[in-house]
């Protein structure tokens, strides 16, 4: 118990002195006005709660940034909705409704509650994976997208480790979010079990 609570205070007191240093980082230089751009820019007034009020900003760093792929690869995974696509690391890949072929209609507070799988070099088609589906399409900002069958690929922030699909049959910017199969489809069917849609 004495353990536990220790513990305890000494998280607490990591978090105050946290909270003191990002007060402080706020009040001057680049940095914080950028930390507070990312705050401004989390989605308040959509159907998902992408993350919780305490923790927005840091997720969206990570989010971001976790979004990058220098060497990515697109891979299958079994799981609860049968085959899916999945990224380097293991993490849901979806498609969303909105897009069209070879086109992301995501972008501003979109693109950080859904980061595009955004990559540095080509992308490798894993076991499973069809070659001839999988490329890169260019976003309106320059960057390389990889859509496989010609929809281009997310991660989704409330997904926060390899097996999550918290994101699967959400409406949220104008249209519903989707896990895909190896044969570039949406996967609209109901999970195989009650394991929480994972694999």
């Amino acid at each position: 118990m004495r353990r536990h609570t220790r513990t305890v205070t000494a998280l607490a007191s990591a978090l105050l002195l946290a909270t003191a240093a990002a007060g402080c980082s706020d009040n001057g230089g680049d940095h914080g006005s950028a930390s507070g751009s990312d705050r401004a820019e989390q989605p308040n007034n959509h159907e998902v709660d992408v993350v919780p009020a305490a923790s927005s900003s840091a997720s969206a760093s990570a989010s971001s940034s976790a979004s990058v792929s220098s060497s990515p690869k697109v891979d299958v995974k079994n799981g609860s909705f049968g085959k899916m696509l999945v990224d380097e690391k293991g993490r849901s890949l979806y498609q969303f409704d909105k897009d069209t072929t070879n086109k992301s209609m995501c972008s501003g507070s979109c693109a950080t509650a859904w980061p595009p799988f955004i990559v540095t070099s080509k992308p490798v088609a894993g076991s499973g994976i069809k070659a001839n589906l999988l490329k890169t399409i260019k976003r309106s900002d320059g960057s390389e997208q990889v859509a496989y069958n010609g929809r281009p690929l997310y991660r989704f922030e409330g997904d926060k480790k390899p097996g999550d699909i918290n994101g699967q049959d959400i409406n949220a910017f104008g249209a519903k979010w989707f896990i895909m199969n190896p044969d570039g489809k949406k996967v609209t069917t109901a999970p195989q079990n009650n394991n929480g849609g994972g694999y």
